[in-house]
């Protein structure tokens, strides 16, 4: 037997052992019972777990799978409700790729999805990562996946010290030539949960690893050391501003609709200045979307993938329709106090309303933790 397939045999009993219950998962009787996973379900968690960890989705996949129970709803529901729904769960032209997908599945496959990697690469939102995992998991297509917990068990066995990225398509040829023929998908989540609960980025827990007896990095003692990655050019630090009115009448904030493309998109907010990862917006009131006696209220701070933002709010109250000035205010609505929550509102536009509005949410969650730069870390 080589050393890939005593690996991929011995990842294959310990994850019979110690598969975690997810919600997206078949069950150890379904699977036993030879049950296949339902490719939508499974579309939908690797999208939604790409850059996000599993304890932060497992709430949005359950409420996504309870209102849209099969593409096809997905596919009819209004783009505002879907961006609503993912308010929180970040990386929002996801959200809007989710979407496209499900028309695509359902206009060009009859709502089903196709079952290669190679064609579900062909799908809105769908690259080399999550499409062999969609073909492994749901297909039993034997393709190489490789995501951020996949990486670094794989450096570990093989103490591969090139660094990342430049180390990737090594990588990829070592899973791939591990990968089985049988039960690709098993062995895929095998080694996720592997890296995941054991093969851990800090203290792995090698006693209990099934690999432990095949790693390199374990007889040299360097787990930690592994993966190696290229430093990171520093975060440029953007400011900018947001605007919240609230109409006097009703406690109402006055809300817009960010383009459909670049950050945001497509999303709900207060009006804000023209910030952007290529440079500062005003973050004074020569930006104020209309007329109002606005007054400073603090400031918010977002970290975004490739950039910081820092942004100064101010806070208005007005009459309604029209300012006090009698200025009308630009195109959006008026969302009341109630209606407030279940806005498409992105995590940094939430922070700012609480700010200007104190108690506009009741108790502000954070938003989920994610490791920006690769697909789906999912501890």
């Amino acid at each position: 037997m080589t050393t890939e397939s005593a690996a991929s045999q011995a990842i294959l009993s310990w994850y019979d052992r110690n598969a975690r219950t997810l919600p997206w998962r078949l069950s150890p009787a379904d699977r036993a019972a030879g049950k296949r996973p339902d490719p939508y379900r499974v579309w939908l968690s690797e999208i939604m777990l790409q850059q996000t960890t599993v304890a932060a989705v497992k709430s949005y996949f359950e409420t996504f799978t309870l209102r849209w129970p099969r593409v096809e709803a997905l596919a009819q529901a209004p783009s505002e409700e879907i961006m609503a729904a993912w308010a929180g769960l970040g990386y929002y032209a996801r959200a809007r790729n989710l979407h496209a997908c499900a028309k695509a599945v359902v206009a060009l496959h009859g709502g089903r999805f196709p079952a290669t990697a190679e064609g579900l690469k062909m799908l809105p939102g769908i690259g080399d990562y999550t499409s062999a995992a969609i073909a492994s998991i749901a297909f039993d297509e034997a393709a190489a996946v490789v995501d951020g917990n996949v990486e670094r068990v794989t450096t570990r066995l093989h103490a591969i010290d090139a660094p990342l990225p430049a180390a990737r398509p090594l990588i990829r040829r070592h899973v791939a030539s591990m990968t089985p023929q049988r039960r690709p998908g098993d062995f895929a989540q095998g080694m996720m949960d592997l890296g995941a609960t054991i093969c851990t980025p800090k203290r792995p827990a090698c006693v209990l690893c099934p690999l432990a007896g095949m790693c390199a990095a374990r007889k040299a003692g360097t787990m930690e050391a592994y993966p190696v990655k290229a430093a990171k050019p520093a975060k440029p630090a953007r400011r900018g501003a947001a605007f919240v009115a609230m109409r006097r009448s009703d406690g109402a904030v006055w809300l817009r609709r960010r383009p459909e493309k670049g950050m945001l998109g497509g999303m709900a907010e207060p009006p804000t200045s023209d910030w952007s990862i290529r440079g500062d917006g005003a973050a004074d009131l020569t930006a104020a979307p209309f007329p109002a006696s606005w007054v400073h209220a603090g400031a918010v701070g977002h970290v975004f993938t490739h950039f910081t933002l820092t942004l100064d709010v101010y806070r208005a109250e007005v009459a309604g329709p029209k300012t006090d000035d009698g200025i009308k205010t630009p195109d959006g609505w008026w969302s009341s106090p109630n209606a407030l929550p279940a806005e498409a509102l992105p995590t940094l536009m939430r922070k700012a309303i609480a700010v200007a509005l104190p108690g506009a949410f009741g108790s502000l969650q954070s938003s989920p933790k994610r490791k920006p730069g690769r697909p789906r870390t999912k501890a």
